[in-house]
């Protein structure tokens, strides 16, 4: 307190300070560990202090009772500016603020997808851009792709159309015929979606449509298109550069950048990127054993699929699973001492 008071920059390595000094307005956790976040998120919340969640990973296990206890406490759950679920959410609110019926939101795919990624594989590729293999892996091997679609599922009510989404490859020119409906020469099943794009990274998008004939004439006048689909396209997120915008906006205008209002809508399940034997251990996040794979909340549920943030490297395999195959929870015993497992019960039991 005194240093901070004095105006000085204080490093520490225990977060608890971060939490529990008085001075403190707002704590941003970007650890990218779900068992860390939920600490500390859940440290700041009792706290009384506003948390700003550049941890995706932990918020798309348990955002939804963080998000309510934060509520309960009288401060602000957010996910921050500049990463692509809050990239994309300001495109969505700008968009129904102008009153468009919002059809499909998402991102580009920054790496190319291989579900077998390890941090030895990605080695050479993490030492040039000065990232920790851990991390790489995780993005190469699409978990976290998967991760904040279901950050922004959870945000908006949107839904993947298939378990993993349709990732498919274009530029932004065909993406609204791309991303329609089936009978409309598209591959969507449905509108309202969540999906991810090979060949528009680093952007995000909202494909949006009006049933106003004025509108889709101001539309084509301003060079959107022919309609009746357009597209609006963010060719960058700045990550954490744009945090300081969402911290600004927790304190000032007590406002979240983007928050799981909608509940669980999506979970990231857990899938053996290799053969499992009974009696192994498994890792963590851009890892060697499991990659992460999206799908609707009641379908994990129904199946009693494991969200992959609360495997670590204290969870053990149970029977033998084959590569590939979606891990349930009757397959493997988690940490039940971890914070993030108590959370995620107790919002099953309390959300659903």
């Amino acid at each position: 307190n005194y240093y901070l008071e004095k105006g000085k920059f204080v490093v520490s390595e225990c977060k608890e300070l971060a939490t529990k000094v008085n001075i403190i307005d707002a704590v941003v956790d970007a650890t990218g560990v779900p068992e860390v976040g939920a600490n500390v998120a859940l440290d700041a919340i009792d706290n009384r202090k506003h948390i700003i969640m550049l941890n995706v990973e932990a918020d798309a296990v348990v955002g939804p009772i963080l998000y309510k206890k934060a509520q309960e406490a009288g401060v602000v759950y957010t996910g921050t500016a500049g990463d692509e679920p809050g990239a994309t959410m300001e495109l969505y609110n700008f968009a129904k603020a102008l009153g468009f019926d919002v059809l499909v939101i998402g991102k580009g795919k920054n790496n190319p997808l291989n579900t077998e990624a390890t941090p030895d594989t990605v080695y050479l590729d993490a030492a040039k851009k000065e990232l920790n293999p851990r991390m790489l892996a995780g993005f190469v091997d699409g978990t976290n792709t998967m991760i904040e679609l279901t950050s922004l599922a959870n945000a908006t009510g949107f839904i993947p159309d298939i378990r993993g989404c349709h990732g498919v490859e274009s530029n932004i020119e065909n993406l609204t015929k791309i991303l329609s409906l089936k009978e409309e020469g598209g591959v969507l099943n449905r509108y309202g979606v969540v999906d991810f794009v090979r060949g528009i990274a680093p952007g995000v998008f909202a494909i949006i449509t009006t049933k106003l004939e004025e509108v889709h004439k101001q539309m084509e006048y301003l060079n959107m298109g022919k309609g009746p689909n357009y597209v609006l396209y963010r060719p960058y997120h700045l990550t954490s550069l744009e945090t300081p915008i969402t911290i600004f906006e927790a304190c000032y205008y007590k406002e979240a950048t983007i928050a799981p209002t909608e509940g669980q809508v999506a979970d990231t399940i857990a899938v053996a990127k290799r053969d499992l034997k009974a009696g192994e251990r498994l890792d963590f996040i851009g890892g060697y054993t499991v990659y992460g794979v999206i799908e609707r909340h009641e379908i994990a549920m129904e199946e009693r699929l494991v969200p992959i943030g609360l495997i670590d490297k204290n969870t053990r395999v149970k029977k033998d699973i084959k590569k590939g195959e979606f891990i349930s929870y009757d397959m493997v015993e988690l940490n039940k001492a971890n914070t993030i497992y108590k959370l995620r019960k107790l919002q099953d039991e309390v959300i659903g």
